[in-house]
């Protein structure tokens, strides 16, 4: 099995670093279980340093020069070699746990797609009430 990791990003400098970070070790959930993966940061035509230091932290970089959000994905996506694909914000740290938990999914074989809620690091605490109420509404 081998699974694809795809972040669009765009002028994600500042915190493209600590993202591709926090991938890398969540990886180890594949990895354990004998699975392949790959990570691939699509550039959309970011006027910083995303791409280099995408590069150099390990991943494949393309470029999509039209600045909107779903051609990001989609060229990311089209240049995946994976069986799965996985879509990571490059501004949002996935963990082991969370890609354990998306193997163990996959591996029972009754989902074609799937989605994650969020927790905001460091939000006010009214916050909470409306990550509540979108994830009761997106549910």
């Amino acid at each position: 099995m081998r699974i694809s990791i795809v972040l669009p990003a765009f002028n994600e400098e500042k915190l493209i670093g600590a993202t591709l970070q926090a991938v890398h070790a969540a990886r180890e959930a594949f990895t354990s279980i004998g699975w392949d993966s790959e990570i691939i940061v699509c550039d959309n035509n970011s006027t910083d340093r995303t791409g280099e230091l995408a590069r150099a932290a390990g991943a494949t970089v393309v470029f999509e020069p039209v600045n909107q959000i779903a051609r990001a994905r989609n060229s990311g996506a089209a240049a995946a070699s994976g069986d799965w694909l996985i879509f990571v914000d490059a501004d949002s740290h996935v963990n082991r746990d969370l890609l354990a938990d998306v193997a163990e999914v996959i591996r029972a074989g009754q989902h074609l797609a799937g989605g994650c809620t969020l927790r905001l690091d460091h939000a006010p605490w009214w916050t909470g009430f409306f990550m509540l109420g979108l994830t009761t509404l997106t549910r």
